[in-house]
This record gives C-alpha cells, structure tokens and sequence, in this order.
C-alpha cells in the first residue's frame, strides 16, 4: 500500500464523522421528544407543565427533521459542478485509449471510464457519476454509471506540443490516482464535500437561501481534513507512479512549463484580439505549436526544443485532430472571452493564413474609426458658443456624441469648428495646446475668441488630425485625459450593447459556462495608446505599403517590407503620455506615411 493512503483515509474518516455530528445534532430533538412522549405514556411525567413541554419538543423536533431531510436531500440530489471540456470517445481516439489503459495496467489501478479534453494547461481526474448529472444530461455512457471511475481530463496543448513518451510519462501519476479514488470511505468523503457545495449553489435560489448557510458551516468544518485527504491521494498517485518513466517525466514536466506560457501568450495576444471582434480561431491547439517554436527560436534557454518536433507528435493518437482543435478552440473562446456555444454570423470561425487581413486589418480600423468618432464628439459639443455666435455641434455634436464607432461616422469631413492645433496640422504640424469647456467639463478642441472658424481642410479621418489634436494635449483636464476617458466609454457602450444582444443578461444557470477573463479591464490610457497605434498602423497601410502581419507570441504586427516594425509603441506612448509628436512624425517621415493622406475606415 502506498504511504498516502492510509493518512488519505483517515482524513476521509475525519470528514465522514463532521457529516455523522450534523446527523446526530438533526436527531438530537427528535430523541427528546421520544423520551418525554415515552415518560408521559408511563405517568413518569405527569402534571401540567409536561404537556405542554412535550407538545414545545416535539413540534420543535419535527421541524428540524422536515429541515433536515431538505437539506439531506439537496446535498445528495444537487449536481456537483462539471468543468466544461470536449468528449473524446474511444472511436475518435483509439490510440489514446489504448496508451492510458496500459498506463493502468502497469500500475494495477482502474482505467478511467472515458477522456475529455480542456483548453488549459493541466490534467485531472473528474467524478461524473453523480446521479443529478444523469438526470440533467451533462453526463451519459459508462462514465455516468454508479461507481464509475472517474473521467481523465486532458489540456488539449498537451496534445499537440507534447510527444507521445512525453505524454504518457506526464499521465502516469494522473492515472494512478483511480487506485486511491476508488477506496470507499474516500469516494464516500468526496461525494460528501462535492454535495456540501453544490448545495451552496443551490442556496442562491428563490426558497431555498437557508440551506447555503448550514452549508458552507459543514464546509469549514472538513476543509482542512479535505485538503489533507487530497494531498494524500495525491502523494499516493506519485508514489505509484514512480516506477513508469520516472525519468523521461522530469524532462516532460518541462515542457509542461513551457507549453504553459506559450498557451497564455497565444490566449492573450493572438486569440483575444480575434475574439473581440467576433471572430475565433479555429485551430488554437495547432497554433501553440508555431507559438513555442518561436519561443524556442527567439530564448536560448529554450534551445533543442525543436529538435523534438522530429518525433511523434501525441496529437497523433487522435483519429481527426482538426476537428478536435476545432472544437477545443470553441470552448477556450467561450471559458475566457464569453463567446456563444456555437458558430453564427457574427461568431464565426477563422483560419491562421486569414489571421492578418480578416483580424489584424479590421481591428486597427475599427479602432482607427473609434478614434475618430471620440474626436468628433470632444470637437463639437453642442451648444459650444463661438466667435460668430454659432454652435459647433451642427455637424458632430447629435451622432458622434452618442458614441457611435460607426463608420460614416468616423469617416465624415470634421466638424466646421476645430482646434487650433487641428486647423494648423496640415501646415505647420505643431498645433496649439487645447482648452477646457468649463471648470467642471470635459477638455475640448475649442477656437480662441479672437479666431474665426477653423476649417480642417482634409476631406476624411487623417492621421494628421491626429497628431495635432495630442500634441502637447497630455495633463490632467487636457485633451489626452478627455480624448482616453470618452474612448473607454464607448467601448464600454459597445460591450454592454453587444451583451444585451446575446442574452448575457440573463440570470446564470446551473449549467451555464463560467467566466475567466485573460486581461484586467484596459485603462484609459492604454486604449488611447492603441487606438493611436491602430491609426498609425492603418495610414502606414494605405500610404506607405505596410501590410498587417500576426506573430505567434505578440499578435498583431505591422509589416513593411515582409519585416516586423517593433519600436513604433514608445513612440506612440511619447506622444499619447508627453504631447510629443516629433519622435513619431520622425519614424512616419523614415517609413514615407503620409499624415495628411485619409484613412480607409471600416
């Protein structure tokens, strides 16, 4: 026996005794009951105060067993949360099949009763028998069977990074774990704790709020016997283990480290882009693959990685592993972004050779467009008095306050009034600094007293326009902090607009799939740095022949002449942070951008 089991049992012990206590403290006023109805029925308590005793007792005592037997029956009868993962079956994965059963064999445990695949960098065994799962359909197949072993969940980037030795030495421990899960008192002890905090869910709903309460006090009761009992079977699992590729599982846990931060990179700056503007890629698992072998290229310390893409790669143990990527990616855009279950017209999958035009070029211009409109908005409020005594909101100020990122509205000739700064861009190119509304109002492109009208003279969106409106604009009040805060309320417009359109209002289901998102919520600063950057990067397109580019551990990259531009984000972040334009003007004038040149807008 292995040396975690016993102390693995005896903390299950531990937790079947908590749910022995909560039986006992149940019963207790029952028992009283029974005892003052019995002493009454023998004249062992006679006279009038024992009566009415009596009667107090045994009411008490059948309420708390008709409380009692809910909170019983929520706990065994609430389903116990399932992670969302793809179903692999043994048709569509034979081989893989065929590997772990041989890995339980060797170590003489249960084979797990199926396999499913997550998007995430771990591996564990999950419990799917519980009764409630049959009846809500989550489960179905010998998995949901009473006393099945439990599912192997697999992270699909272990499949396609990973070679098949690698895999299955990096599994063995994983699959040791049925020995231990299939003890009785450990089964019976985790079902417990599964159905103690399936019933604090179950404790949200209408009616039913008192049962969280008793809950989540059993919780705190077992959470350290529990944890300890985990810890057990887990160093079981390790101990049984040792004696398959103990040695080829050291250098396999490396490339779990590794695999790891490039599936974070991939999520995080190649897959969310695509994801915020409704498109996903479709083939996620493939795409880690070119994501660590540019790590590989770029990280010495990563340096002979490569050299194992010769071998066989464990995605090879699938019969179809397009479709699987295909179907993991789905699910990793629904985990960490909130995407919808299934594709539609405006969720729809996308290749990685249309990566660049079909993301990377709509993403800068929509956010060019985006830019634009807040430029509209902050140049002519309505009702703005001028020099001639007329208002500057005639031509912006009704639709491009509204926050529209539309692209007529991004698009249209600017507004009849603008800054000093905008209407000397197209000359000089070092625009006056802008002024404020109001004590309390937003900064504003305003015309001092004395001038009259300024006309932009630019027939459409310009970078230029740009350029002058920033420069020297950044400080509290100014137009940098006006032209970033009215950006993060629009694009907090469009979310919330685009969550009311797919029902994401609606109140959470049991079975609806959580939430995790990648990123923190962006500052204003930082939208304001890349929307400016996605100006840049559109002008660059159309004037000077650049093309939009994706690299595996960025995301979206400007290209000109097929090479990677990589230092035009200090410079952008000298003009949105200082209100200096001369490094940037520098890098444009070097590329041949020409700002006065519009930009083509979604």
């Amino acid at each position: 026996m292995e040396a975690g089991v016993p102390s693995a049992r005896s903390r299950a012990l531990a937790v079947l005794r908590v749910r022995s206590r909560a039986l006992a403290v149940a019963l207790l006023p029952a028992a009283v009951a029974v005892v003052l109805v019995a002493a009454r029925a023998t004249g062992r308590l006679a006279g009038d105060p024992w009566a009415a005793v009596t009667f107090a007792v045994c009411a008490v005592a059948a309420l708390v067993l008709l409380l009692g037997g809910i909170f019983a029956a929520v706990v065994l009868r609430a389903g116990p949360a399932v992670t969302p993962t793809v179903p692999l079956s043994e048709a569509a994965a034979p081989d893989l099949y065929r590997l772990v059963r041989d890995l339980a064999d060797r170590m003489d445990v249960p084979p797990p009763s199926a396999i499913a695949l997550t998007p995430d960098c771990d591996s564990w065994l999950e419990d799917r028998a519980h009764a409630a799962h049959r009846r809500g359909g989550i489960a179905g197949g010998p998995q949901s069977a009473a006393g099945a072993a439990p599912v192997l969940v697999i992270g699909s980037p272990f499949l396609w990074w990973m070679r098949v030795a690698e895999l299955r030495a990096v599994l063995a421990p994983v699959v040791a774990g049925t020995g231990p899960s299939a003890h009785p008192d450990i089964a019976d002890a985790r079902g417990f704790v599964r159905g103690l905090d399936a019933a604090v869910d179950v404790g949200g709903r209408r009616g039913l709020g008192w049962i969280a309460a008793p809950a989540r006090l059993l919780l705190r009761l077992c959470r350290t016997d529990a944890a300890e009992m985990e810890r057990g079977v887990a160093a079981a699992a390790s101990d049984r283990a040792q004696g398959v590729d103990y040695g080829l599982r050291i250098v396999a846990q490396e490339q779990v480290g590794l695999a790891y931060a490039g599936w974070d990179r991939l999520l995080t700056r190649v897959a969310l882009p695509a994801w915020r503007m409704g498109r996903w890629p479709a083939h996620l698992d493939a795409g880690v693959v070119s994501a660590l072998t540019e790590l590989s290229r770029r990280d010495r310390l990563a340096e002979g990685f490569t050299s194992r893409l010769g071998e066989r790669p464990a995605c090879d143990l699938l019969e179809q592993p397009g479709v699987i990527d295909e179907a993991t990616s789905l699910l990793a855009a629904r985990l960490f972004h909130g995407g919808p279950a299934e594709a539609g017209p405006d969720w729809s999958p996308v290749e990685w050779a249309a990566y660049p035009e079909e993301v990377v070029d709509r993403k800068w211009r929509t956010e060019a467009a985006r830019l634009h409109a807040a430029l509209d908005a902050l140049a002519g409020p309505e009702g703005l008095p001028t020099a001639s005594g007329g208002s500057h909101g005639s031509a912006a100020g009704p639709t491009a306050s509204a926050g529209s990122a539309s692209p007529a509205g991004a698009g249209s000739a600017a507004p009849a009034a603008v800054a000093p700064a905008a209407a000397a861009a197209g000359g000089a190119g070092s625009p006056a600094p802008s002024g404020s509304s109001g004590a309390a109002g937003p900064a504003t492109i305003e015309a001092a007293d004395a001038a009259p009208h300024a006309v932009d003279g630019f027939a459409g969106p310009t970078l230029e326009r740009v350029l002058g409106c920033l420069a020297n604009a950044s400080g509290e009040g100014a137009l940098g902090e006006a032209l970033a805060g009215r950006l993060s309320a629009d694009l907090a417009r469009e979310e919330r607009a685009a969550d009311t359109a797919a029902g994401a209002g609606k109140a959470r289901g049991a079975d609806a799939v959580p939430l995790f998102p990648l990123q923190p919520p962006r500052s204003g600063r930082d939208l304001l740095a890349d929307h400016v950057t996605a100006m840049v990067c559109c002008a660059a397109v159309d004037s000077a022949g650049a093309a939009p580019g994706m690299d595996w551990l960025d995301g979206p990259v400007l290209l000109v002449g097929g090479d990677r531009r990589s230092d035009l984000a200090p410079r952008v972040l000298c003009l949105v942070e200082d209100g200096d334009p001369e490094p940037l003007r520098e890098w444009l004038s070097a590329l041949g951008v020409r700002t006065e040149k519009p930009v083509r807008l979604v």
